[in-house]
């Protein structure tokens, strides 16, 4: 199937992690068929995952607020509802003066198969064991042989099908020079200079079941200190009400480095590419230090570390063993203890097993 001069739009507007688990697919597509041009329809906010994308022609920013946040009531679902008869509408109207050749669907929902319907004519292509009623908007599903598979794998079925090999180069995230130079700022400012170590912390999630003790965040700092290795601790600013408790317990947490909310997504990235491993809870910015290829340490407790954990060889997922209550795939949680039994130890251990093969200071 020869795709030059094809228009083709991804529909994966979020979450964050899951559009980096789909870029592969783009990079892949775009190398084998240059001519191609690919559109992408994203959530506000997480377009700038995107923006610096040379393989990304055309950006479709979208806004419907979520209904699976943490407290949301029944008013947010009105909103989403309106929302959505928003966007279906301004979709209609910019397919139709530019209307796509292929419409691969990776987010595999039934707004998803909408937004696809909003295109005029075009192959849709999606999975075959998407949810809500989805497969019925395609015009061909791609079979998925096991429900363990990891989503970075899942999504290169498409690529399978498309007649395009992936390749070790198109795993990878774009940034330009003046993010590099934010980040490289940032470090000066903290008294990192070039060639000291330094791991990236993200200790914040979405859901409350995935964070850890921030005690131990704090004793995990000061090890870290102690054996010469700076944290910096990345994120949001609604990150900042996590961090700040955590900073505050350490025994020097005035000379804490805190990036959350001080750096723009793709400077975040930046930092994350010069940092020497990166740990943190099961979070986008886990996924996006994978696919920079920064060595991973991850903590997992309620969510698949198969099907969602970082995603390369040279990652390591702790977590507690033998219990049944793993993977259960909860937001909340009253006991915790899949995250409570995740020990300093084991974490620091780790961590200093993926620095060692670094060259030292």
């Amino acid at each position: 199937m020869d795709l030059n001069n094809k228009n083709i739009l991804f529909i994966k507007q979020s979450s964050l992690g899951d559009i980096v688990h789909a870029l592969p697919v783009a990079h892949a597509l775009k190398r084998c068929f240059p001519g191609c041009r690919l559109g992408w329809i994203v959530e506000r906010g997480l377009e700038a995952v995107l923006a610096r994308d040379a393989a990304i022609d055309r950006i479709h920013p979208i806004h419907i607020p979520s209904t699976s946040e943490p407290g949301a009531g029944w008013p947010v679902y009105f909103e989403a509802l309106s929302a959505t008869v928003a966007v279906l509408s301004s979709l209609r109207r910019s397919f139709r003066a530019q209307p796509y050749d292929l419409i691969l669907d990776l987010h595999a929902s039934f707004r998803s198969g909408l937004f696809a319907l909003m295109n005029p004519g075009g192959m849709r292509i999606g999975f075959d064991d998407a949810r809500e009623l989805n497969p019925w908007f395609q015009h061909h599903r791609l079979k998925v042989v096991s429900n363990s598979m990891h989503a970075v794998e899942k999504n290169l079925l498409f690529c399978s099908f498309l007649g395009c090999v992936p390749q070790k180069d198109d795993f990878y995230l774009a940034t330009g020079p003046a993010d590099e130079q934010q980040a490289a700022d940032f470090l000066g400012a903290a008294g990192i200079t070039l060639g000291k170590r330094f791991i990236y912390l993200n200790p914040a999630a979405r859901w409350q079941s995935k964070f850890w003790i921030p005690a131990r965040w704090s004793a995990l700092c000061d090890r870290m200190a102690a054996a010469g290795v700076k944290t910096v601790f990345g994120g949001g600013p609604g990150d900042l009400v996590h961090i700040n408790p955590i900073v505050t317990g350490m025994a020097h947490g005035g000379e804490a480095a805190i990036a959350a909310g001080r750096l723009s997504l793709p400077a975040s990235i930046a930092l994350m590419k010069k940092a020497a491993a990166y740990v943190g809870v099961d979070t986008g910015p886990m996924h996006i230090a994978a696919m920079v290829g920064t060595p991973v340490v991850a903590l997992f407790g309620p969510t698949h570390p198969e099907r969602v954990g970082p995603y390369g060889v040279n990652n390591v997922v702790v977590r507690a063993e033998g219990l049944d209550c793993l993977c259960c795939r909860k937001r909340d949680c009253g006991h915790q203890q899949c995250m409570e039994g995740i020990t300093v130890d084991m974490v620091y251990g780790h961590i200093m097993a993926v620095i060692a093969p670094l060259t030292p200071e």
